[in-house]
C-alpha cells in the first residue's frame, strides 16, 4: 500500500498549495480585474517643486507607461516644428485597443509654451490615476469607464524657451517654433483657414486626431487668469470684447464650466484678483469666450463644430509661469475638478445604431435632438454619446439611405446616462438605385461600459417613410453659384478653402510637382479620406491634362463645392461618398494653363508641359516605344496609380464632345477599331456618361467647327478615332487595375468663363452617374483560409477575358463586367486556385469572396498564432518604428529629414579608402572597418561596417549588405553607397529612427569590389566597356562557383575576397547596386527553371521598385542599350534580363544562403558626376527601405527546456524554405507576406511545429521555439521500444538456456559411449602387447603415441 499512497499523499499537498494560492488571487479577479502594479516597477516619487523639460517629460511617460501597461499606454499623435513628440498618455482597461460603447476623454495642456502650470498638473493628473487604480474606488470605476487620453504639452518647443517666473509671458515662448498662435490656428467657422498648414504641424496633428478618435469631452487647459471659459470664441463680427456668442449647446456649456469652477476654491469665487487685471471679475468663475475677448481659430470651438466634441478651456493661474515651488499648490486647487469634469462625460444618452436587416453597426450617422440644432455623428461601432442636461427629449437617428427613427419622451436624469439604441430599416435610393452597404461588424449592446438608464418604455418609436427631418420639402441639391476660371493660386486657395471647411469627408495632397515646381493637388472626398477602407472601391477624375483644355478643371472644381456641399443632405451625394473613396485632380498640367488663353478655340499654346512635351503621348505603350524623357508630371501619375488601387478612372479633355475608350492605338499603327479583352464594359461605363449628356449621346458633337464627325451614341473607340501612341487610358488599363476614359467635354478648349455654367448644367448629372459605374461588376476579398488573412496582390482572372486584376494590400478587390455569368479563378502564390460562378446584375455590384488554401499545407490541427515580439521596451520600440516607416508617408518623412551632401563627385580607389577611415574616425562608436583583402593590383576591398556594437558578434540582430563596384565602369552605385554610409554617420543620434535603426542592425557596406576596373573606366562613357573586367580581364560577376566542379580556374583574388565574406556571415539580405539599366533584378542569373522562394524574391525586389519614383511605374526603357520600357513594377528575373553562370547573387543564394537583388541604378554606366545628385534623389528611399524590410519575415531562437541555445537546428517554413540556426540558436529568413507553417528539427530533440503571420508592414513575427528531449526510438516511445527490448532480451536468453540444457544432455550420453568403446580397445590392446611381447619396433610404436589425437577426443570434437 506505501507504494499507492505515497504519490496520493504528495498530490494531495500540491492541491492544497494550490487551493491556497487560488483563494489569494480569486478577490482580485472579481468583478472588473484590477492588475497590481508590475513587480519591482519603481519610479522616483513625486516632488511637486520641479518642472519637466521636454527630455524629462518624456522619460516621465515613458516610465509611467512601462509600469502599469495593463492600464497606461503611451503614444505620440505627431511632431512639433522642431521634431518634439507630442506625447499622449491613453488611460483605460485594455489601453491597447477600443472597447464599443466606452466615451473617449481628453485634456490638453500647454499649447501656449509659457502657460506652463497645465503642463505639470496633468502630469500629476496621469500619476494620480495611475497609482490609484485597485486602491480608490473612484478612480477606479473612472478608468474602467472611461477612454482617457492626456496630452500634457501641445506646444513642446515653445515650452523649451520659456523662463520660470515669467508671469507676463516676456520670453516669446507663446507661440511655436514657427512663431504662430496655435490657438488661433484652426479653421474657423466664420473666417475659414488663414494660416498655412505647414506651419503649424502641431495643430494638424491635433486635428487629425481629433477626426480619428472622435472625443465627447474635452478640457483645454490654459494660464493667465482663473476662469473657465465655454463656446463660442468669436463671433461674425469678432467685436474685441463684450458680445455673447452663444452656441446651441450653451446651457450644457455653462454647466460644464461650472462643475470644473465649483470645485475649485479660488475659480468659484470669480475673483482671480491677478496682479496684471485686478479689476477683472467672472460670475461663478466662468465666461463665455467671445464675451471675454474674441478669439478667431481657437480649439474648443473647433472641437465643438468640426470634432464631435464639447469643449471648455480653463485657465487655471494669475501667472502664466509660476516659480515650481507653487506647483505642489496648484495640484491640490486642481485636483478635484479635473476629476469632477471628467467625470461629466458621463451624462445624457449613450447607445448603438444598428442596420435592421444585417445587424451590422453604422458608423457616421447622424444624432438629432429636437430643438438643439447641433447634432454628433456616431463612431465606427456604430456608438455615440450625446451630452445632455437632465430632461425629457425627443431624439432621431438620421441616415441617407434609411428610414429616420425618432424615439419620443426620452427622460435624461442626473448622474448616469440613458441607454437609448436605434435599428434602422434601410431603403432603396432612387437617385443611386442601391442599399447603402456598411462593413463594420455589430456590436452587443452588453458592451456598454457605463452603467445606464434604459429609455423609457413609453416611449414611442417613429418610423419616417421620408427624408430627414431637417430637410424641407422637395428639396433640391445645392448647385454652384459663382462659376469663373482659376489660374493656379485662385484653385490652390479654392482647395485649400473646402478642404479646411469640410475636413470630415476632405483630404487635400500632392502627388508631386510640374516642371514649374507648381503642385499637382488631389482632392479626396470620402467619409474616411485618409485611408484606403476594406471593401471601398477608389474612382478618380483627372482633368486639363493638355493645359489649353480648361472646361474639366472648372467642372471638377465644380464636383468638389457640390460634393461637399450637398454631403448629409442629399441621399445621392452621400451615398456616394459614404462608399467612395473619390479622388479628384483638377490640373495635371498646371504649368501650360498659366499660359493658355482664354477664348482658344482650336489652339495648342499651353497644350504641352513647360518642357513642351504632350503628356498624353508621353507614358509607356503597349505597341510603341516611346522615346520622349518621361516628364515629371507623368512620372507622378504613374507613382500614383501603382500606389492606390483605383478601380474606375476618367480623364477630362476638350476640343470634341464624346466619350473615348481603350484601345487608343494598336500594333500597326493605323487608325481602324482597337479592341480590348474588356471592350463590353468599357462600352457600358462610356455609355453611362454620355446617356446623361443629351447632346454628346446625339452623336453630332461639333457641328459648326468638325461637321464631319458622327460618333454613335456619343462614344468611340480610341483607335477608331485617331490613334494616340502613350496615351495614358491605355496605360491605366495595361498596368493597373483601373478602367480609364477619356471624356471630351466641349468643342471649344478654352471657352469663356461666361459659357462655365452652360458646362455645369450639361454635365453634372453624367460626372454623377459615371461615379456610380464603380459599384458594378464583382467585388470581394481573397484570405487565406487557415488564418482568414487577406492576401495582396492575389490574381483575379474571368474566364473568357484575357485581363486580370490584383487584389489590394488587405486582400480586397473590385472589378467591372457587364450583366451575365461569369467563372472566376482566384489565384496567388503558394495557394491552390479556387474558381467561382458568378452571376452579374446590373444594378448591384455581386459579392465572391475567395478562401484560398496554401500548397503542401496538412490539417494538423495547429491553431494559427501571430507570435509576439518579446515586450522589452527596446522591442516595442522597433515594432512600433517599423510599422510607421512601412505606412503612409514614415518613410517619406525620414527621406526628408536626412541631410544630404550637394557636392557629390567621383572617387578613385584611394580616395574611396581615405573617405571610409574617414567615417571611422569621426564616428568611432558606430563604425568599423573590415579589410577583406586586395585586388589583382593590391587595391584594398574593404567594408565598412556600421551598427552601434561594430566588430561584436550580435545574432539576434539582421545583418544586411550592400555591394557596388563589381563593373568598374558603372561607378553609381560605389558613390551611392558611400553617400549612404555619410548620411547614416551623421544622422546617428540626431535622428531618432535612423538611431534607431543602426542600433538594432549590422550594416555592411563594400562599396567597390573592382577596384583596378574603376581605375581604368572613364566618365561619362554610358556604353564602354572600359573597366567592365578587372586586371586579369574577368568580368568577375561570372567567376563565382561554388565547388571546383562548377569551374576548373582558380577564383579571382576579388572574387575569393567576397566568396568568403559572404560565406563567413549569416547575412539576411543584399542589395547589389550595378549600373546600365533601370530594373531591380532578382535571382537567379543561371538559367533556372523554378526557385522555391520566387515569391518572396520577387516581392523584395518590388520593395526597392516601389520606393524608386522611376522603377516602379515600369518606366525603364534606355535608349542606349535597348531595354524595352513597360516593365511591370520595375522589376524582372535576372536570367530575362542577361542569363549567364557564375553571378555573384546566385552565389550569395546557393552558398551563402542570403537572397540578394541587383539595383541597376540608370541607363547610362558612368554619368557626368553632376548627375548623381539626382540619382541619389531617386535612391535614397529605396535603401532606406532596405533598412527597414530587413527586420520584417519571421525570426526567432531555438532553445531546450533549460534555456540552452541549440546551434545548427534546421527550421522549415512551408516546408520548403529551410534555414538554420547560428549562434544563440538564432534564425531569421526574409519572406513575403502570408501565412507560414514553421517545423524545427534537431538531433535528440523531438520537432516543433509553430504557424506565423507575416505582414508587410510590421516587424518579424518573432518565435520561440522550445525543444523537448527527443524520447522516441524509432519514431515510437522510448518506454515502449525498452520494455520491447527487454522482452525481447529475456526471451533470448530463455532460449540459449533451453539450447544448452539440450546440448548438455546430448553431451552425457555421447561422452557414455566413448567409455564402453575404450573399455573394449584397452582389451583388445592387452591382447596385441601379449602376441607382440618380442617386437622392438612394435614397443617403441606405442611408447611415443599421441594422446591428444584419440579417436574419441576427434570424434567429440566433430560432433561439437
Amino acid at each position: 500500500m506505501i507504494f499507492v499512497w505515497e504519490p496520493l499523499s504528495k498530490t494531495l499537498k500540491q492541491l492544497v498549495l494550490l487551493s491556497a494560492l487560488f483563494l489569494l488571487v480569486v478577490p482580485l479577479g472579481e468583478g472588473k480585474k484590477q492588475l497590481p502594479r508590475t513587480a519591482g516597477a519603481s519610479e522616483a516619487e513625486e516632488t511637486y517643486d520641479k518642472y519637466y523639460n521636454y527630455v524629462d517629460l518624456t522619460k516621465r511617460l515613458q516610465s509611467l507607461a512601462r509600469n502599469y501597461p495593463h492600464i497606461a499606454n503611451l503614444s505620440s499623435i505627431g511632431q512639433s516644428v522642431e521634431g518634439r513628440e507630442l506625447w499622449v498618455m491613453r488611460i483605460t482597461v485594455e489601453p491597447d485597443k477600443d472597447t464599443p460603447g466606452k466615451p473617449k476623454f481628453k485634456y490638453v495642456g500647454n499649447m501656449h509654451g509659457d502657460e506652463t502650470v497645465s503642463r505639470q498638473v496633468l502630469v500629476y493628473l496621469v500619476e494620480h490615476l495611475l497609482t490609484k487604480y485597485g486602491e480608490e474606488a473612484r478612480i477606479t470605476e473612472l478608468v474602467n469607464s472611461t477612454d482617457i487620453y492626456i496630452m500634457p504639452s501641445m506646444n513642446p518647443d515653445g515650452f523649451e524657451k520659456s523662463k520660470e517666473g515669467d508671469c507676463e509671458g516676456d520670453y516669446g515662448a507663446r507661440n511655436n517654433a514657427n512663431n504662430l498662435d496655435l490657438n488661433r490656428s484652426f479653421p474657423d467657422q466664420f473666417d475659414g483657414t488663414t494660416v498655412n498648414p505647414d506651419h503649424i504641424p502641431e495643430v494638424m496633428a491635433v486635428i487629425k486626431w481629433i477626426k480619428e478618435k472622435k472625443f465627447v469631452l474635452s478640457g483645454n487647459l490654459h494660464g493667465g487668469t482663473v476662469v473657465a471659459s465655454y463656446p463660442y470664441d468669436d463671433s461674425a463680427s469678432h467685436q474685441r470684447q463684450g458680445h455673447y456668442s452663444q452656441s446651441e449647446d450653451d446651457n450644457l456649456f455653462r454647466y460644464l464650466a461650472l462643475v470644473y469652477s465649483h470645485n475649485h476654491p479660488v475659480m468659484k469665487t470669480g475673483q482671480p484678483s491677478c496682479p496684471d487685471t485686478p479689476e477683472e471679475t467672472f460670475k461663478d468663475g466662468i465666461t463665455n469666450g467671445a464675451r471675454w475677448y474674441d478669439v478667431p481659430g481657437g480649439m474648443q470651438d473647433y472641437n465643438y463644430l468640426y470634432g464631435n466634441c464639447l469643449e471648455i478651456t480653463m485657465e487655471l493661474s494669475c501667472c502664466k509661469h509660476p516659480k515650481a515651488s507653487e506647483l505642489r499648490n496648484e495640484w491640490d486647487m486642481n485636483r478635484e475638478s479635473l476629476l469632477a469634469y471628467m467625470e461629466k462625460v458621463h451624462m445624457g444618452v449613450c447607445g448603438f445604431v444598428k442596420d435592421a436587416v444585417s445587424g451590422a453597426a453604422l458608423s457616421n450617422i447622424s444624432i438629432v435632438v429636437a430643438g438643439i440644432h447641433h447634432n454628433l455623428t456616431t463612431a465606427k461601432f456604430g456608438d455615440y454619446y450625446r451630452l445632455l442636461l437632465p430632461g425629457t427629449y425627443n431624439i432621431t437617428a438620421v441616415a441617407p439611405g434609411y428610414l429616420s427613427m425618432t424615439v419620443n419622451s426620452v427622460q435624461v436624469i442626473d448622474g448616469k446616462p440613458t441607454e437609448l439604441n436605434f435599428t434602422l430599416q434601410p431603403v432603396v435610393s432612387e437617385a443611386a438605385g442601391r442599399t447603402p452597404q456598411t462593413t463594420t461588424s455589430a456590436p452587443s449592446t452588453s458592451h456598454l461600459i457605463t452603467p445606464t438608464t434604459k429609455a423609457s418604455n413609453s416611449t414611442q418609436a417613429q418610423a419616417v417613410p421620408t427624408t430627414p427631418p431637417f430637410l424641407p420639402p422637395g428639396h433640391e441639391p445645392i448647385h454652384p453659384k459663382e462659376f469663373r476660371h482659376h489660374n493656379y493660386a485662385d484653385m490652390e486657395l479654392f482647395l485649400r478653402k473646402y478642404s479646411s471647411e469640410f475636413s470630415s469627408i476632405t483630404h487635400l495632397y500632392s502627388i508631386g510637382r510640374s516642371v514649374q515646381d507648381r503642385e499637382l493637388y488631389v482632392m479626396v472626398i470620402s467619409d474616411n479620406p485618409n485611408v484606403h477602407e476594406h471593401g471601398e472601391p477608389e474612382f478618380k477624375y483627372v482633368g486639363n491634362m493638355h493645359g489649353n483644355e480648361v472646361v474639366g478643371r472648372e467642372l471638377l472644381l465644380n464636383l468638389i463645392e457640390y460634393l461637399c456641399r450637398n454631403y448629409g443632405t442629399d441621399p445621392e451625394v452621400t451615398q456616394l461618398v459614404n462608399t467612395t473613396r473619390i479622388h479628384i485632380m483638377p490640373s495635371m498640367n498646371p504649368d501650360g494653363y498659366e499660359v493658355a488663353v482664354e477664348g482658344d478655340v482650336k489652339g495648342y499654346r499651353g497644350r504641352n508641359n513647360t518642357n513642351d512635351y504632350d503628356l498624353n503621348r508621353n507614358f509607356p505603350d503597349q505597341f510603341v516605344t516611346i522615346t520622349e524623357p518621361r516628364q515629371p508630371e507623368t512620372i507622378a501619375v504613374m507613382n500614383w496609380l501603382k500606389n492606390t488601387p483605383f478601380v474606375l478612372s476618367a480623364n477630362l479633355h476638350g476640343g470634341s464632345l464624346v466619350v473615348n475608350y481603350p484601345f487608343d492605338d494598336d500594333k500597326d499603327g493605323l487608325s481602324h477599331y482597337s479592341k480590348s479583352p474588356d471592350d463590353a464594359v468599357f462600352k457600358q461605363v462610356a455609355k453611362a456618361y454620355s446617356q446623361e449628356n443629351p447632346l454628346m449621346h446625339k452623336g453630332h458633337p461639333c457641328e459648326d467647327l468638325d461637321p464631319g464627325d458622327y460618333f454613335e451614341d456619343g462614344i468611340t473607340n480610341g483607335a477608331q478615332w485617331y490613334t494616340v501612341p502613350g496615351g495614358m487610358q491605355d496605360w491605366n488599363y495595361i498596368n493597373t487595375n483601373c478602367f480609364e476614359v477619356t471624356i471630351e467635354l466641349g468643342c471649344i478648349k478654352y471657352p469663356l468663363a461666361k459659357e462655365l455654367p452652360k458646362y455645369w448644367e450639361q454635365n453634372w448629372r453624367a460626372l454623377l452617374q459615371f461615379m456610380h459605374q464603380v459599384h458594378t461588376g464583382i467585388k470581394g476579398t481573397v484570405s487565406d483560409d487557415r488564418t482568414k488573412m487577406g492576401i495582396s496582390s492575389a490574381t483575379i482572372s474571368v474566364g473568357g477575358i484575357d485581363h486580370n486584376i490584383t487584389t489590394a494590400h488587405t486582400g480586397d478587390y473590385w472589378r467591372l463586367l457587364v450583366p451575365g455569368t461569369y467563372a472566376i479563378t482566384a489565384s496567388a502564390d503558394g495557394y491552390t486556385p479556387v474558381t467561382i460562378y458568378a452571376t452579374v446584375s446590373k444594378d448591384q455590384p455581386e459579392v465572391v469572396d475567395f478562401r484560398l488554401t496554401r500548397l503542401n499545407s496538412e490539417n494538423n490541427g495547429h491553431t494559427p498564432t501571430v507570435p509576439q515580439l518579446t515586450q522589452s521596451p527596446s522591442d516595442r520600440e522597433l515594432y512600433t518604428l517599423i510599422k510607421e516607416l512601412s505606412l503612409d508617408q514614415g518613410l517619406e518623412k525620414l527621406v526628408k529629414s536626412i541631410s544630404t551632401d550637394n557636392s557629390f563627385r567621383y572617387r578613385r580607389p584611394k580616395d574611396l579608402d581615405a573617405f571610409l577611415r574617414g567615417l571611422t574616425l569621426n564616428f568611432p562608436q558606430i563604425t568599423f572597418l573590415h579589410r577583406l583583402g586586395q585586388s589583382v593590383e593590391f587595391r584594398n576591398i574593404l567594408a565598412l561596417e556600421i551598427s552601434n556594437n561594430p566588430a561584436e558578434p550580435e545574432p539576434s540582430e539582421p545583418k544586411i549588405r550592400f555591394v557596388a563596384g563589381i563593373h568598374g565602369n558603372a561607378p553609381v552605385g560605389t558613390e551611392l553607397l558611400l553617400e549612404f554610409a555619410a548620411s547614416l554617420c551623421i544622422s546617428y543620434g540626431k535622428n531618432p529612427a535612423i538611431t534607431k535603426l543602426i542600433n538594432e542592425t549590422h550594416i555592411f557596406i563594400v562599396p567597390s569590389i573592382n577596384p583596378d576596373g574603376r581605375e581604368q573606366a572613364a566618365e561619362k562613357k554610358c556604353s564602354s566597356s572600359r573597366g567592365l573586367t578587372n586586371s586579369n580581364n574577368k568580368d568577375l560577376d561570372r567567376t563565382f562557383f561554388g565547388n571546383s566542379s562548377q569551374h576548373s580556374m582558380e577564383p579571382e583574388p576579388e572574387t575569393k575576397v567576397m566568396m568568403n565574406f559572404i560565406q563567413s556571415n549569416d547575412f539576411s539580405l543584399s542589395v547589389a547596386l550595378d549600373g546600365g539599366a533601370l530594373v531591380v533584378t532578382y535571382p537567379y542569373d543561371k538559367p533556372v527553371h523554378t526557385v522555391n522562394n520566387e515569391a518572396t524574391l520577387k516581392y523584395l525586389a518590388k520593395v526597392y521598385a516601389k520606393n524608386h519614383p522611376k522603377m516602379h511605374p515600369g518606366d525603364t526603357a534606355c535608349s542606349n542599350n535597348g531595354q524595352m520600357g513597360n516593365v511591370p513594377d520595375g522589376v524582372m528575373k535576372a536570367a530575362e534580363l542577361q542569363s549567364h553562370m557564375g553571378s555573384m547573387k546566385d552565389f550569395s543564394m546557393d552558398f551563402g544562403h542570403c537572397p540578394e537583388i541587383t539595383v541597376y541604378t540608370g541607363c547610362c554606366l558612368f554619368p557626368a558626376a553632376n548627375q548623381l545628385g539626382t540619382l541619389w534623389a531617386e535612391n535614397k528611399k529605396a535603401l532606406l527601405s532596405m533598412l527597414v524590410e530587413v527586420h520584417k519575415g519571421v525570426r526567432g531562437v531555438v532553445k531546450d527546456r533549460s534555456g540552452k541555445p541549440i546551434v545548427g537546428a534546421t527550421i522549415f517554413l512551408n516546408t520548403t524554405l529551410k534555414v538554420s540556426t547560428s549562434e544563440g540558436g538564432y534564425f531569421h529568413i526574409l519572406v513575403q507576406p502570408g501565412s507560414y507553417s514553421i517545423d524545427a528539427i534537431a538531433e535528440g530533440y523531438q520537432s516543433q511545429h509553430k504557424e506565423v503571420v507575416v505582414t508587410s508592414h510590421e516587424a518579424a513575427a518573432f518565435v520561440n521555439m522550445e525543444f523537448d528531449i527527443d524520447n522516441s526510438i524509432f519514431g515510437l516511445q522510448r518506454e515502449f521500444v525498452v520494455a520491447c527490448a527487454a522482452a525481447s532480451m529475456t526471451a533470448l536468453v530463455l532460449t540459449a538456456c533451453i539450447i544448452w540444457c539440450v546440448c548438455s544432455a546430448k553431451s552425457d550420453h555421447q561422452k557414455d559411449g566413448f567409455h564402453r568403446l575404450r573399455q573394449h580397445r584397452d582389451e583388445y590392446d592387452d591382447e596385441i602387447h601379449l602376441n607382440s611381447m618380442g617386437s622392438k619396433k612394435s614397443l617403441l610404436a606405442h611408447e611415443f603415441q599421441d594422446e591428444s589425437e584419440s579417436d574419441e577426443e576427434t570424434l567429440y570434437a566433430n560432433k561439437i
